[in-house]
């Protein structure tokens, strides 16, 4: 049975088990700016209703200035930083990458249980007092998961969900933003 193989050596790839060969660090793009030659994963847009009177930079200060509201389960439960290391929901490590005006960004770290290396940008944008969040994620070519669609499809159907979430919590906290 050639399937009866792949599944597990999916799973273990997806749960950071077994690493594939990694690319020379030469060779590796700096994904941490952006997904320019990086193993692109999902974009998703959600919608955080209308806040005429609050500006994209006031919704993410209320995120980062507020970090609870994020599904955080310990570390950096209030404002956070750049380098700030947390722990989100599961026991899932992650450090802070960056923050904008509009934007911050955070990197999955070894023991993430969807592989080290993928970096999430959440930005956040107005238009005629529409607020939308749109969460991006793209991931290092040599980690865990890349490329693996099992672990990508679990990945995808995980963050939709989670950002959706987040995107409900932070239509009703923007109003105090």
């Amino acid at each position: 049975m050639p399937g009866f193989v792949a599944v597990p050596v999916a799973l273990a790839l997806c749960a950071g088990l077994v690493s594939g060969p990694a690319a020379p660090v030469a060779d590796r793009p700096d994904c941490r700016a952006g997904p320019a030659g990086c193993y692109d994963l999902y974009t998703y847009g959600y919608s955080l209703g209308l806040h005429p009177f609050t500006g994209a930079d006031a919704v993410r200060e209320q995120l980062t200035d507020h970090f609870w509201l994020f599904p955080v389960s310990g570390g950096c439960a209030g404002r956070i930083r750049a380098g700030a290391r947390c722990e989100l929901l599961g026991g899932n490590p992650v450090e802070v990458e960056y923050i904008g005006s509009d934007f911050f960004q955070i990197n999955t770290l070894p023991g993430h249980q969807l592989g080290r290396g993928m970096h999430i940008r959440f930005a956040f944008s107005r238009t005629l007092g529409f607020h939308t969040m749109t969460v991006r994620a793209w991931q290092d070519r040599s980690t865990d998961c890349t490329g693996e669609v099992l672990c990508n499809g679990v990945n995808r159907a995980f963050a939709r969900v989670t950002w959706r979430v987040l995107a409900k919590t932070l239509h009703l906290s923007a109003y105090v933003a």
